[in-house]
């Protein structure tokens, strides 16, 4: 399978490409950067720290497009949704781990998906998406007796909060319940916010230093706790899991497919 990489020069999009170039059954179909960016015309692989693979770095995404069997994108949301109609007008496999994104172009994504398969997942690691498995049940098995609390922590540069892994965990919970997350959340609470709602599922963000992601999702109950937490002590996992997902969906219908159908959960 022949697989791209826009974003290529990024931190996410070296790591993908080593682990492409690591991975039997697939092959380094190209990458994309910005235009004008400092990394045009180089090898993938001398930016990836790898030895030389033969492919250069260019600024045309429809070239790519029409180069590769799937293209990953961990972009910008602007960049995500062009890249959908690209793979919907190519038919070429789309894996999305681009967060942050707004409810139009997540439209676009569904709309695209109607043409090719997408794999589109907030967070792409195999721990993030069995604890996803893990809160759905667990908050339907509780129910609204225990107040839902979801914890996250990222390095100082991340750019959207909560964090998508954090709100796909507020999905689970909700979905656990029988509810909407955009009915239940509260993502900020300050000064005189009196009692808690019953049935809330709140989030807390932190930002700072150099951390990869920790997420924990709290069932406060009377007289009893419980936490589920993931910590990510490398990103290599989500390349694992995004050059996974591109391997899965090669031979799947149109749709827009998840981590969790990738994983069989």
């Amino acid at each position: 399978m022949k697989i791209g990489v826009v974003g290529c020069a990024g931190r996410m999009g070296q790591m993908l490409v080593r682990e492409i170039a690591a991975t039997a059954g697939c092959t380094l179909a190209g990458g994309t950067e910005r235009v004008g960016g400092p990394a045009l015309g180089k090898d993938l692989g001398v930016l990836a720290g790898l030895d030389p693979l033969g492919v250069t770095a260019i600024d045309d995404p429809v070239a790519l497009f029409a180069e590769a069997d799937a293209v990953i994108d961990f972009t910008s949301p602007e960049s995500t949704e062009r890249h959908a109609a690209l793979a919907a007008q190519s038919e070429t496999v789309l894996v999305v781990g681009t967060t942050g994104l707004n409810p139009s172009q997540q439209a676009a994504i569904a709309t695209a998906a109607t043409h090719t398969a997408i794999v589109q997942s907030p967070n792409m690691s195999l721990g993030v998406n069995l604890l996803l498995a893990l809160v759905e049940q667990v908050a339907h098995t509780l129910g609204d007796d225990f107040d839902i609390d979801i914890l996250e922590m990222h390095h100082r540069r991340k750019v959207d909060a909560p964090s998508g892994t954090a709100l796909g965990l507020g999905h689970a919970a909700a979905a656990g319940r029988g509810v909407k997350l955009e009915d239940v959340w509260q993502k900020v609470r300050d000064g005189h916010t009196g009692a808690r709602p019953r049935g809330e599922i709140g989030f807390a963000t932190l930002r700072g230093g150099d951390v990869i992601g920790d997420h924990t999702v709290m069932f406060a109950g009377e007289g009893e706790r419980i936490e589920l937490t993931h910590k990510a002590s490398g990103r290599q996992i989500y390349a694992k899991g995004a050059v996974r997902a591109a391997l899965w969906a090669q031979d799947k219908t149109p749709g827009l497919y998840s981590m969790r159908d990738v994983l069989g959960l």
